[in-house]
């Protein structure tokens, strides 16, 4: 009786979580697809070549945020080894609010997503909620991998918005915070 309540709960519980979108929205989908990449140094998803500078190459990914205006990965040339990010630009727009509801909306579509990579555990994103605020021109929300292990542990998730001269964008973006903030890429010629 008591395996069969337990069985019933767990059945009930994953068919409230689906109903809610916690693993079925196409945001997280894109999203878990582009961190299963991220071991490969996104290679599976890395498109065409956009534009090439002796420091930057941009990539057009090849999986992309359904409504999104641009999603690219980028290689950054460095000492070591090159640092690869992905970029998806979720919405633009001239009005605050319009796209800090954009913000938020985001924002709860991928937090706590659970991240499966093949041959490890599940992960879980997680990220605290900041409110954004159009006096400060921009706001972002990192977005950590838990339980953080090996390789895995470098990785980032962040949801921006900010203000450009064009008007306001929410992006998301994945890197590897391997990299130091004041490293210098090494200039490769072409």
């Amino acid at each position: 009786m008591k395996r069969s309540f337990t069985t019933l709960t767990f059945i009930v519980l994953a068919a409230a979580l689906h109903a809610q979108g916690v693993f079925s929205n196409k945001t997280n989908a894109t999203l878990e697809k582009v961190i299963q990449d991220y071991p490969n140094r996104f290679k599976n998803i890395k498109g065409e070549v956009i534009i090439e500078n002796p420091q930057t190459t941009e990539y057009r990914s090849k999986v992309e945020v359904p409504g999104s205006t641009s999603c690219t990965v980028t290689r950054y040339s460095s000492k070591k080894d090159d640092v690869y990010s992905w970029t998806c630009i979720v919405f633009e727009g001239d009005n605050f609010d319009q796209v800090s509801n954009k913000f938020k909306e985001t924002f709860n579509q991928i937090k706590n997503t659970i991240i499966k990579v093949e041959g490890q555990k599940p992960f879980i994103l997680n990220g605290q909620y900041e409110t954004p605020s159009e006096e400060k021109k921009f706001t972002t929300v990192i977005f950590e991998l838990l339980p953080a292990v090996g390789e895995m542990k470098k990785v980032k998730v962040d949801l921006s918005l900010e203000y450009e001269m064009t008007g306001w964008k929410v992006s998301l973006s994945v890197y590897d915070r391997d990299r130091k903030d004041d490293e210098q890429g090494t200039i490769t010629g072409r």
